[in-house]
């Protein structure tokens, strides 16, 4: 799987695989922790490793982010989501 396709979808969307990649991908940096904690491995795998590691951390961020958007947006008063400026996607 790319990085790509898993920006595509996300938390914000709804999309449940959203969940299952941020899953996915949590898991994958775990593994990479794991490996370069080690420190079994070439210094160029190592790098390879952390860099795939910044990337698969950054996916997750976003995806928490996007996740604690959508909370927020639940819990808010009747009052504040009727003060609240519209999406003009249509997302609200």
């Amino acid at each position: 799987m790319d990085s790509d396709s898993v920006q595509s979808q996300t938390i914000d969307d709804g999309a449940p695989s959203a969940i299952a990649q941020y899953e996915k991908a949590l898991a994958e940096l775990e593994q990479i922790v794991a490996r370069l904690e080690q420190g079994d491995q070439s210094l160029e795998q190592s790098l390879e490793d952390y860099e795939r590691g910044i990337r698969l951390e950054r996916q997750c961020q976003k995806a928490l982010d996007e996740a604690e958007q959508r909370i927020n947006a639940l819990n808010e008063s009747p009052e504040e989501q009727d003060s609240a400026p519209r999406d003009t996607d249509g997302l609200f």
